[in-house]
């Protein structure tokens, strides 16, 4: 028998593993009989929806999994938080995939999302009240537009104070909602592309491409600022992580029902 029978078989395992696990993670549909194999490793795109956080999506699909296979335990975790008020593109890892996570979150993101100008919130959002307002009188769509190559590349960028970064053990967000006042670094961050899609005063519709470590909060306060305004974040979806699609993503009761409808434990005779 040829010895390089066992390797080419080995090859070609890998191959059709790859090929179900692309199928699988690029888009949802599946074919009769297959399933992810949530144990092994899989990874899932969802939706998630508006109000959840990214831990409230996992705390979801674990528990769906552990009453559906009736295990115990079931490693899940995401691959890049987004903040309760943003909607999009979360992916989601099981079992031995759980180990890729810090390969999906190293990948570049794009956002669709609107910025309201004339005014800024302490976490640069919508989830506080609004702290201070500016004019809007003079404010053009020329200026506008001209303020975007100015945070298009490698830039310097300040985290919210309403963040999960830890100072001293602490998320800073806790110091915050204390009243505390924090000195936070800068980081050194990416923009490969920023442009606006529509203006309509106060809302500034924007499409932007960026890296890992990118608060799209922080660019809505620093795009009021450089106007010599304010600005802060009404909306946010994420479409892409790399090349995964929104488009191909589950919705997460559609994800629930599948799982509920087609895993079951495991019976050995």
């Amino acid at each position: 028998m040829d010895k390089r029978c066992p390797i080419l078989v080995l090859i070609m395992s890998i191959y059709l593993r790859n090929t179900i696990y692309l199928r699988f993670s690029i888009n949802n549909t599946m074919e009769p009989g297959q399933k992810y194999d949530f144990k092994a490793g899989a990874m899932l795109l969802i939706d998630k929806p508006l109000e959840w956080t990214s831990f409230d999506v996992v705390n979801k699909v674990r528990y769906a999994l552990k009453k559906a296979l009736n295990v115990r335990k079931i490693k899940v975790g995401h691959a890049g938080t987004l903040d309760p008020l943003a909607t999009g593109l979360l992916i989601l890892c099981t079992g031995k995939f759980t180990k890729k996570i810090d390969t999906y979150q190293s990948q570049y993101k794009v956002y669709d999302g609107s910025i309201r100008l004339g005014a800024t919130t302490p976490s640069y959002d919508a989830e506080t009240e609004i702290n201070a307002t500016f004019p809007l009188e003079g404010l053009t769509d020329e200026m506008i537009k001209d303020a975007v190559p100015h945070f298009v590349g490698e830039i310097d960028q300040t985290p919210p104070m309403f963040s999960a970064i830890k100072v001293n053990g602490q998320p800073l967000y806790k110091k915050a909602r204390k009243g505390e006042d924090v000195k936070i670094k800068s980081r050194r961050i990416t923009i490969h592309d920023f442009k606006i899609t529509d203006i309509r005063l106060p809302e500034v519709d924007f499409e932007v491409k960026c890296s890992k470590g990118t608060y799209i909060r922080s660019l809505a306060y620093d795009f009021g600022q450089k106007l010599d305004n304010g600005g802060y974040l009404t909306k946010l979806r994420r479409t892409h992580i790399g090349e995964h699609a929104l488009d191909d993503a589950w919705q997460l009761d559609d994800l629930i029902t599948h799982i509920q409808e087609n895993y079951h434990p495991e019976i050995t005779e």
